[in-house]
């Protein structure tokens, strides 16, 4: 399965929960998709597999990592830590 179709999936499910969702026109850059929900903007940067750390950019933008699950096609959120 290729990264755009774990994206798709990751459309309909943020659809699924309410949510307006934008697709990243280009094919490179630290965000994949941006959705809108309730008046706030989300970041979200699709992983497929074992994910690496998010960059420093995509920390300070508060980038959040949805991983899809290929053989499931399950997706779920990243549950970042917070440093101090």
């Amino acid at each position: 399965m290729y990264k755009t179709q774990a994206e798709h999936y990751a459309i309909t499910w943020l659809w699924d929960e309410g949510f307006q969702v934008f697709k990243n026109a280009g094919c490179t850059g630290m965000v994949d998709l941006i959705a809108m929900k309730d008046g706030e903007i989300f970041l979200f940067d699709v992983k497929m597999g074992r994910p690496s750390s998010r960059t420093p950019e995509q920390k300070a933008m508060g980038v959040q990592f949805i991983l899809f699950d290929a053989k499931t096609r399950g997706l779920r959120l990243m549950n970042h830590r917070k440093l101090i």
